[in-house]
């Protein structure tokens, strides 16, 4: 596996492999990787014949009070990892290479509707700064796929359908979230929960279970479903940033024919914020 810093290097290195016929698999991170990103990097491999993964720390995303600056750096653990799930090409880019002339004059990429409410709400300016770089790194590498986890259900609503709405010529894979044995959707930042909080994080997905199960069963008070679940929460010490049901493709508020449902959610716990989602279809009945 190689590693380039440069958009010429990048783009040298896709030109020599699609010369050969290949195709191109793409992977965005932010580094810091765990077995979650991995399973994204062995899905392009089985779908492509080149995989590109590329490891930048997008200072467009974060927030003034976020964790930019303490975000983990990990890039030799990271190479090792990414080479071992499959990786050919590793773009590692500073944020000069990829804002040469500062943020403050970058062309930013919006996606209306589907980046408001939830994490957008909570994170103002985030999905664009997801949607800007991400478009960016798709017009670099110029993938004909690219894999996303499904851990960041509304990020992937909103690349689907910048896509969509774009014209890009790259099909985009959601994977499924991987989890620890105790349910915990494996993230970058669960480094930063302590022993005890580590041990109390498994409360919001058994939350989404709980909700996911009882929706299952039947019941369609959504909105004392939440109420019930951000109880929950808070009794377990976990701070709800937000617990809704949506429809799974528009994000809207669930309605009661819907069939293909989310529950969805964001907790801090301590400073940690932690998110996570359940998908469910729910049967139609017949007579």
């Amino acid at each position: 596996m190689n590693t380039v810093k440069t958009v010429r290097e990048l783009r040298a290195a896709v030109a020599r492999a699609r010369g050969e016929g290949k195709r191109i698999g793409f992977v965005p991170t932010m580094g810091n990787l765990h077995s979650g990103h991995a399973a994204l990097v062995t899905k392009a491999a089985q779908r492509a014949d080149f995989v590109v993964a590329s490891i930048f720390v997008n200072p467009l995303q974060f927030g003034a009070n976020e964790d930019l600056d303490t975000y983990p750096r990990t890039l030799a653990a990271d190479q090792e990892r990414l080479l071992q799930a499959g990786c050919n090409l590793l773009f590692a880019p500073s944020a000069e290479e990829m804002y040469p002339d500062g943020m403050s004059v970058q062309t930013r990429v919006s996606v209306p509707h589907l980046s408001e409410g939830l994490c957008g709400a909570s994170r103002p300016g985030h999905f664009e700064g997801v949607a800007t770089v991400v478009s960016k790194l798709f017009n670099m590498v110029q993938p004909d796929l690219a894999v996303f986890g499904e851990k960041d259900f509304q990020q992937l609503a909103v690349i689907r359908a910048m896509v969509r709405d774009l014209n890009m010529p790259v099909q985009i894979i959601g994977e499924p979230t991987v989890r620890a044995e105790d349910g915990l959707a494996l993230s970058s930042r669960n480094g930063y929960l302590t022993p005890e909080q580590r041990a109390t994080a498994p409360v919001l997905y058994r939350t989404l279970q709980h909700i996911a199960a009882a929706i299952a069963h039947g019941q369609r008070d959504f909105a004392a479903l939440v109420a019930e679940g951000q109880a929950q929460l808070s009794a377990a010490g976990l701070r709800p940033d937000y617990l809704e049901v949506r429809h799974a493709v528009s994000l809207r508020p669930a309605m009661i024919d819907d069939r293909d449902l989310v529950v969805i959610a964001a907790a801090y716990l301590g400073n940690t914020r932690l998110i996570d989602n359940l998908y469910l279809h729910v049967e139609e009945k017949t007579a």
